[in-house]
């Protein structure tokens, strides 16, 4: 089984479809990949989508930043299996739960890479509907070599240093990601 690291950008906003109640509104415009067993980044856009379909169904954990609220839940309207059966591990889910609060991408790899976004998601919809499609695959897949970066740094140490109050502090936040392997099984979730 493989592990990816997962980013999507969509064509429309919040706001184009009515409200955060109408996630599954929003169209994939493109979806940046890591594939652990390939070691390649992987770019899919919107047309490219039937070549998505066995990455994903190759994959025993899916990685990613806010991908159980935004990117599975769009992703899983494409395909007629379910993406959701795909064990997952979402870092600012994890950060939230152990917080209280949300951190943007930007914020936790400045703090923790030393490095932070190219550019804003909604740029990326603009990058979209101004047909400049290779500044939206190159930031998306920023987006998912960041998200990899912190990954690997918090398995690695077992923490990731994560701001709060707005910058101003800093806190060490803990993580068991070691426990939240890949499944290995003969069975098939599809």
């Amino acid at each position: 089984m493989d592990k990816l690291v997962i980013d999507i950008e969509t064509k429309n906003t919040f706001e184009d479809v009515g409200g955060y109640d109408k996630l599954l509104d929003l169209d994939i415009s493109f979806v940046g990949v890591y594939s652990y067993k390939q070691n390649a980044y992987l770019s899919f856009f919107e047309y490219e989508l039937d070549k998505l379909k066995p990455v994903l169904q190759s994959a025993g954990l899916i990685i990613g930043f806010s991908t159980n609220r935004f990117d599975i839940p769009i992703l899983n309207k494409y395909f007629d299996f379910n993406v959701k059966a795909i064990e997952s591990l979402d870092i600012l889910e994890d950060i939230e739960e152990k917080l209280g609060h949300r951190v943007g991408l930007d914020w936790l790899a400045q703090t923790n890479l030393k490095v932070g976004k190219s550019a804003h998601g909604l740029d990326a919809i603009k990058f979209y509907k101004e047909g400049r499609l290779e500044d939206l695959k190159n930031y998306c897949l920023q987006d998912v070599k960041l998200t990899k970066d912190l990954y690997e740094l918090g398995l690695k140490q077992g923490h990731l240093l994560v701001p709060t109050n707005y910058g101003k502090e800093i806190a060490k936040v803990p993580f068991n990601w070691h426990e939240r392997m890949p499944i290995t099984t003969t069975q098939t979730l599809f």
